[in-house]
């Protein structure tokens, strides 16, 4: 590979890493070299000393107009004029480059947030997290792990840089506000989970996102056992306090350490099986049938564990005789692909 295309190589893997600055970047370098060039210019040509030609240079290129340091030659005149030309010109480059950076960085960052836009809008059954703290970045992490689309409500600029930079859909603004909420598709949501810091946050969150979708499963996250009812009064499907199930885990994990590895293994989907919960719909082939004639253990090798009614009555272990109805919720445990066949017939028509 000869010189030329070796340079023109370099020059394309820096214009590439710095993008946007590579202008401002050369303009300065440039700068510099012109700078270079004149001192050793005035000390070749004119026989100036270092701190006299340094000095000619910059009362050239700043263009102010002070007398020349020592009466110049045709040659020097000539090499003057070409400095100052390039000067300007190369000063004229730089403040080009930075319109530039100022210009398309708002741009970029405009056409970022209307294309974010877009993809929240084309979503549909979806899950909202507000705040992206030490809880909601754990249920979002659990959320991208199961595949489930999701958008999370953020207002600190840092959280939204790097939420930007992970790819993870977003809106940045306050959660309590019915317009950000809107913005990220609450209408059309699945299910909100607000685990703000702040507990007045998460009750004022719960109470309008029910006022603004009433059929919206809401989860919303409380500090004491007291603030239970407030946030269910407010509208709250399900209020979860995380130390409360911390120092159960703990002292589980001290009490029953088998079980509670094999629970934390299915939760985290390093074991064959997992843990699912399904609906039966109406006109499902195994609506009106018992336990025992479904076949669910035979045919797809998937174990019952509870049923919960459209009442919300649960019946744990059920025995064969149980009747299974529409809009009941099976809870199940079996490996995923049989887990699939079966939400599938429990989907489906017969």
């Amino acid at each position: 590979m000869g010189i030329l295309a070796r340079t023109h190589l370099l020059f394309t893997r820096l214009r590439n890493r710095f993008g946007l600055y590579w202008h401002l970047i050369a303009g300065c370098a440039g700068i510099v070299l012109v700078f270079v060039a004149g001192i050793a210019g005035y000390m070749l040509i004119e026989g100036w000393n270092l701190l006299d030609s340094y000095y000619m240079v910059v009362i050239t290129l700043a263009t102010v107009g002070y007398q020349e340091v020592q009466p110049l030659s045709d040659a020097g005149r000539l090499f003057t004029s070409f400095l100052i030309l390039g000067g300007v010109g190369i000063f004229l480059y730089i403040i080009g480059a930075f319109t530039q950076i100022l210009v398309e960085g708002r741009l970029q960052i405009l056409w970022g947030k209307r294309r974010m836009q877009k993809l929240i809008d084309s979503l549909k059954d979806h899950f909202i997290v507000c705040g992206y703290g030490r809880i909601g970045s754990v249920v979002v992490d659990q959320l991208r792990r199961e595949g489930h689309p999701l958008v999370v409500i953020e207002k600190e600029p840092e959280i939204v840089e790097r939420l930007a930079e992970e790819g993870t859909l977003h809106v940045s603004g306050d959660a309590t506000s019915d317009e950000v909420l809107t913005a990220a598709g609450l209408l059309r949501a699945r299910s909100l989970i607000t685990a703000l810091s702040q507990e007045a946050a998460n009750v004022y969150v719960t109470l309008t996102a029910r006022q603004l979708n009433p059929r919206l499963m809401i989860i919303a996250r409380g500090d004491a056992g007291s603030h239970i009812a407030r946030l269910e009064r407010a509208g709250a499907d399900r209020v979860v306090l995380p130390h409360l199930i911390g120092g159960i885990r703990m002292a589980q994990s001290v009490l029953r350490p088998s079980v509670t590895n094999v629970m934390e293994l299915a939760m985290r989907g390093t074991i064959d099986w997992h843990m699912e919960e399904m609906t039966l719909e109406p006109g499902s082939e195994l609506s009106g049938k018992k336990l025992a004639e479904s076949g669910i253990r035979q045919r797809f090798n998937v174990i019952i564990i509870s049923i919960q009614n459209a009442a919300g009555e649960s019946v744990f272990n059920p025995g064969p005789d149980t009747i299974l109805a529409a809009g009941d919720t099976l809870i199940t445990v079996g490996q995923p692909e049989s887990l699939k066949l079966l939400r599938a017939i429990c989907a489906n028509p017969a």
